[in-house]
């Protein structure tokens, strides 16, 4: 049993994505015991303020303080490839490996017809509002490797199909450093579909 004030702060950390009950505890408890009335007011603040200044780029959907967001105004950017991605926390691993350097598109989710996410909920439309009216010639269907990813994939790839413009999808297979003998059989059969000559 909780003070009600304790208990609202846990029920609002348990709302994060991938924290439980005991988690969101440990959060509340944290806060409560180790930090000091300043550093919770500074994290509160910090919360407040980047729900204030951060918003979706006009361009590419990511989530920015200025617009259009420091990739999308890049002159260093290829722009005739733009790479589709489910969340802005894909297109930071894929800007860690520096070796892409086209734009990108942030869907903001993946059709997922059991939880109710159609086409009208995620950033389809202002994808095909940007390939209307540039040289765009390939588009990269970065989603995740799920079947709500591939389905999203596949129906966007489809939508696509007027437009001049290449769609390829990215390999899918063994991670590196694993062993075959732990990969499911989807990844397998992946991993064959994409081998390449050596």
């Amino acid at each position: 049993m909780h003070a009600a004030s304790i208990e609202t702060l846990i029920e609002k950390f348990a709302r994060f994505p991938g924290i439980g009950r005991k988690s969101a505890e440990r959060m509340a408890f944290y806060i409560l015991e180790r930090m000091s009335e300043e550093d919770a007011s500074q994290m509160a603040s910090a919360i407040l303020d980047a729900k204030k200044s951060i918003h979706f780029c006009s361009q590419c959907q990511n989530l920015t303080d200025i617009d259009p967001c420091r990739i999308c105004g890049s002159q260093k950017r290829d722009r005739s490839v733009i790479c589709v991605v489910e969340s802005p926390e894909d297109v930071n691993a894929i800007e860690l490996t520096n070796e892409y350097n086209g734009l990108y598109h942030v869907l903001h989710g993946a059709l997922s017809p059991v939880d109710g996410i159609t086409p009208d909920d995620i950033r389809i439309n202002e994808l095909l509002l940007r390939l209307s009216d540039t040289a765009v010639k390939e588009v990269i269907m970065a989603t995740n490797p799920t079947v709500n990813g591939t389905a999203t994939a596949v129906y966007i790839s489809k939508l696509l199909a007027p437009f001049d413009v290449k769609v390829t999808r990215i390999a899918h297979g063994i991670p590196i450093g694993s062993d075959l003998e732990y990969a499911d059989k989807i990844t397998l059969i992946k991993a064959l579909e994409n081998r390449q000559i050596m």
